[in-house]
């Protein structure tokens, strides 16, 4: 029984319906119907961790995801994500929250992480933290690849929001499973989920309804749109980075 996360499930299925968002999910099959699995997902929409939980949901599976923090410590988003069973994250306790991660992954829990850890500016995949790697190979679990294309034009950083009926198309593609053996390094293992999803999201970019006009804000600059290079994105990342750091020493 899930008393918290199911009512939750179909209020945020009611919002999807009400934004008109329209979802093609590939590769839900390669959700395991029971045992644990790590689900690594890139990011650049704050709303994405709903849109892959839903492809999850297509084999009845609830998705436990690592979140920072300080959202657990909101009066109202506390409550229900404790009562979902996500995780949270102590950037000063790392430890702490990589062994609740990993028990429950044995425990049979699909547990969602974010690889790039923070949102991808310029819709490109960032750089890859082995935590992923290193979860699923521990509690010997499969990593599942997860991909989104489209969750960014409902909202992003530094760009208009879209939460009212915008019909926007939301791709979700999981990759087939892998399998990172007992004794294996995490930086190969890294890369070769780092290969599976670039791959992927080459696929659903290419597939895509062609963007235009100030749509084109969505668009990687490589793919010819006026979304923030790669430097760019570093470096506003960078300033947001040291604004933090100065808020916290003052």
């Amino acid at each position: 029984m899930e008393p918290v996360y199911a009512p939750v499930i179909a209020f945020t299925k009611g919002v999807f319906r009400a934004q008109g968002l329209k979802f093609t999910i590939v590769g839900a099959d390669n959700v395991p119907r029971t045992g644990g699995a790590v689900m690594a997902i890139n990011h650049t929409s704050y709303f994405d961790f709903t849109y892959a939980g839903l492809a999850a949901q297509t084999n009845h599976r609830y998705v436990r995801f690592m979140a920072k923090k300080s959202i657990f410590e909101h009066r109202i988003a506390g409550p229900l994500m404790r009562g979902m069973g996500h995780i949270p994250v102590d950037r000063a306790n790392g430890a702490g929250s990589y062994r609740e991660a990993l028990a429950a992954l044995k425990s049979g829990e699909i547990v969602g992480v974010f690889p790039e850890a923070t949102m991808s500016r310029s819709f490109e995949l960032k750089e890859f933290k082995s935590g992923a790697a290193r979860m699923a190979r521990d509690a010997r679990v499969p990593l599942l690849p997860t991909t989104l294309w489209g969750a960014h034009r409902v909202w992003t950083k530094d760009a208009p929001k879209h939460r009212g009926r915008s019909r926007i198309p939301i791709f979700v593609e999981i990759g087939e499973p892998i399998v990172v053996e007992r004794g294996s390094n995490v930086d190969e293992a890294t890369a070769r989920l780092k290969a599976a999803m670039q791959e992927q999201l080459d696929r659903q970019q290419a597939a895509y309804p062609r963007l235009t006009g100030a749509d084109l804000r969505y668009l990687p600059a490589r793919l010819g749109g006026t979304a923030p290079t790669v430097e760019e994105a570093a470096a506003a990342d960078l300033h947001d980075m040291t604004r933090t750091k100065d808020e916290f020493n003052s």
